[in-house]
């Protein structure tokens, strides 16, 4: 999540190889190398809750449809799941440090090019380029820190800051785009990430040193070209199924493309060599509940951000910034859901804080599809905190259950494959449940629809993980 959104490298090999590393770093030199990695990460990870809040001024100012707004959302969010498993081959191929780099200069690029859009399909386009970037960018600053800081500690120590990076990014979204929609418009939320971008790069290009490369990686082209044309063609039908009609033409060639390409991803999948996906993962049940309860959680969390933000503003007349605001009690349960998550899960082992998790979001959701335009904010806070808390309690635990029922040779594609299931559940959350508020007129029906949905998907984890999670605590 909240896309704290944890996606890990898939590059865990190169830190248990003998390699030649350079001398350690000074302090001064260790907190530039932070910076300039966490800053690259804080950006992507704010983008996923601030533009939410800048719906309104957007279909205000653009005339955006709601199934226009849905795209902004999703096609960044589309490019940034389709091509994650790729990315972290693509660096362990061409080294982290150049992948970075990449990804740091098309997402300011891109950030720069959204800002300046005067279209609407302008700025649609360079929200994807924005996820290609995002990609890029990702796998390869978890695969830095992994590489710099060569002390088990030093590293684990390393990889929490990262993390709370996210966090804080989480958090800050809807407040920062609130208030900067409400001082000047939807322009400024993407105009910040290009200083920051700047900053990052030059810091990285002068202080991070590069990782060695695996040039003997596997990319596994061919299934990432038709992994993308069926996760693509089922959201192109999900969004625009409303206004194109579910019996059209279009919308039934797009899922039937759909279905045949997840049949020849499947088939080149278990073919290959080096594949991106490895299927056999998932004879093992932790590791199939724990992709399953990932996808689950995203498609719920984000499907209800897109509805919520927009509730707010369209329904209530809240101002962005106010809007902003209202959301906190739910984004501000990240930091300390997670963190109290990691000490329970320590203790306990990875079901009991999955199951609870899942349980208070769940029966937070299922309170909130209640709510209407006269409803308490002080009533609807409270359940707002307590879907922020389920969502947030939730994932370090489930990251832990996945990482650990994998083979060690294969923590690092687990963890991507994990993060990959959540962004495939945001894109589809946003899709679905978007969909069923693109009518003004009928909106708060439409998300009371949303809501139970969200809801379920809550409690479908929470069954699942209490049967297929193992109970014993996870190693360390």
């Amino acid at each position: 999540m909240l896309k704290q959104q944890k996606i890990y490298n898939t590059l865990p090999t190169t830190t248990s190889q003998s390699v030649e590393r350079e001398p350690q770093p000074t302090r001064t030199r260790m907190f530039l190398i932070m910076l300039a990695i966490c800053a690259g990460y804080f950006m992507v990870i704010l983008d996923t809750t601030i533009v939410n809040i800048a719906l309104a001024n957007m279909h205000q100012q653009l005339g955006a449809s709601s199934s226009e707004l849905q795209w902004i959302v999703d096609g960044y969010s589309l490019v940034f799941a389709s091509l994650l498993l790729t990315a972290g081959a693509l660096g362990d191929r061409l080294g982290s440090k150049n992948t970075f780099l990449a990804g740091l200069m098309l997402f300011t690029v891109a950030s720069a090019l959204c800002g300046f859009s005067s279209t609407l399909w302008g700025l649609q386009l360079a929200r994807v380029v924005q996820g290609v970037g995002a990609a890029l960018l990702v796998p390869g600053s978890l695969a830095l820190l992994s590489y710099t800081f060569a002390d088990a500690k030093e590293r684990a120590r390393a990889i929490g800051i990262w993390g709370a990076i996210g966090g804080i990014g989480a958090v800050m979204g809807p407040v920062v785009g609130g208030f900067l929609v409400n001082t000047f418009s939807w322009r400024s939320i993407f105009l910040l990430n290009v200083p920051v971008g700047i900053v990052a790069f030059l810091l990285t290009w002068r202080f991070v040193a590069a990782a060695p490369r695996l040039p003997q990686r596997g990319l596994d082209l061919a299934a990432q070209i038709v992994g993308i044309i069926a996760l693509g063609m089922l959201t192109l039908a999900l969004i625009e199924g409303n206004p194109w009609g579910w019996s059209s033409l279009p919308i039934l060639g797009s899922l039937l493309i759909c279905v045949l390409m997840t049949i020849a991803f499947l088939l080149i999948e278990r073919r290959v060599q080096q594949s991106m996906l490895p299927l056999e993962l998932f004879a093992m049940p932790t590791f199939s509940a724990a992709t399953i309860v990932g996808f689950l959680i995203n498609f719920g969390f984000y499907g209800q951000l897109f509805c919520i933000s927009l509730f707010f503003q369209q329904i209530r007349g809240y101002s962005p910034f106010v809007a902003g605001l209202a959301l906190l009690p739910e984004t501000i349960m990240v930091l300390f859901a997670a963190w109290f998550s990691g000490r329970v899960t320590g203790r306990t082992g990875s079901r009991l804080p999955m199951v609870i998790g899942l349980a208070v979001g769940g029966v937070g959701f299922l309170l909130l599809s209640l709510v209407n335009a006269s409803t308490s904010y002080l009533l609807m806070s409270l359940m707002l905190v307590a879907i922020g808390f389920g969502m947030a309690f939730t994932m370090p635990a489930m990251t832990t259950a996945m990482i650990a029922s994998a083979p060690g040779e294969r923590s690092g594609i687990a963890a991507a494959v994990l993060n990959s299931s959540r962004q495939v559940g945001g894109v589809l959350g946003v899709a679905i449940l978007g969909s069923l508020v693109s009518k003004e007129s009928a909106f708060v029906p439409g998300m009371h629809i949303a809501l139970l949905l969200s809801g379920s998907a809550f409690l479908a984890g929470c069954v699942l993980s209490w049967f297929a999670i193992e109970r014993r605590p996870q190693a360390a």
